[in-house]
């Protein structure tokens, strides 16, 4: 076990992608088709949960972190685990900056994906703004941070609750049937009642419809949506 985080699956190395979740299901459900795809095409990617979800109305820690096992599995991930932070309770604070950034000095991502601020669930955007502060405090020499100092290259937010407006699409048709299988495996919050939009029997299909939409702007039948905050540069002659 890091200090910064617990390893539930894998181990912990040098990652190509990591995907910030508030709770458990969140990264699955935003962009698992995208991760899919990277570990399909031998990415190293991971899932880092900031919180193990034990405020959720259904399921208990125990038994998210072995839905979280199970999916990993299914997604092909190299690695996941979770930070410790408490649910419902996900804001930037000094101490929760300075215990992500450590996490990252030992991840060093070279693309992090977030949950997008524009979100209902103060988690989410919590999240979003402690990613911020964590990505700063990661690359500072003289940070009071433990590890060497690690540049993330690249940030993008992710689709949670709320509608975005999209700045990049990636077509996740080819992946349909493992990430639904990936969604469906935390089964604690999607086999039982409905509880929210979200915690629902019907998360895939929900999603599913959003994916469409969002894959008749890439003409493509499904797409996730992210956004860049920063400019992208793209070689001309790729479009």
């Amino acid at each position: 076990m890091n200090a910064a985080f617990e390893t539930v699956y894998g181990a912990a190395e040098p990652l190509d992608w990591l995907c910030l979740a508030p709770h458990p299901d969140d990264a699955e459900i935003g962009a698992g088709g995208t991760l899919i795809r990277l570990a399909q095409a031998g990415r190293a990617v991971g899932i880092l949960e900031l919180s193990r979800g034990e405020k959720g109305t259904q399921g208990t820690p125990d038994i998210r972190t072995q839905e979280c096992v199970r999916s990993a599995q299914l997604m092909g991930l190299s690695w996941r685990g979770q930070l410790g932070l408490i649910d419902g309770e996900i804001v930037d604070t000094p101490k929760s900056a300075h215990r992500l950034a450590a996490a990252l000095r030992v991840l060093r991502p070279r693309v992090l994906v977030v949950p997008h601020f524009q979100d209902r669930h103060p988690d989410h955007f919590g999240a979003y703004h402690l990613s911020k502060r964590a990505v700063h405090l990661a690359q500072l020499q003289k940070a009071y941070v433990a590890g060497e100092p690690h540049r993330v290259s690249r940030v993008l937010l992710y689709q949670g609750n709320a509608d975005i407006t999209p700045t990049l699409l990636v077509d996740v048709e080819g992946v349909q049937e493992v990430w639904a299988a990936a969604i469906l495996a935390h089964e604690s919050q999607f086999a039982g009642a409905a509880i929210s939009e979200t915690v629902t029997p019907e998360i895939v299909e929900r999603r599913r419809a959003r994916q469409s939409y969002w894959g008749t702007l890439g003409r493509v039948r499904y797409a996730e949506a992210f956004e860049v905050e920063d400019a992208l540069l793209v070689d001309p002659a790729a479009l």
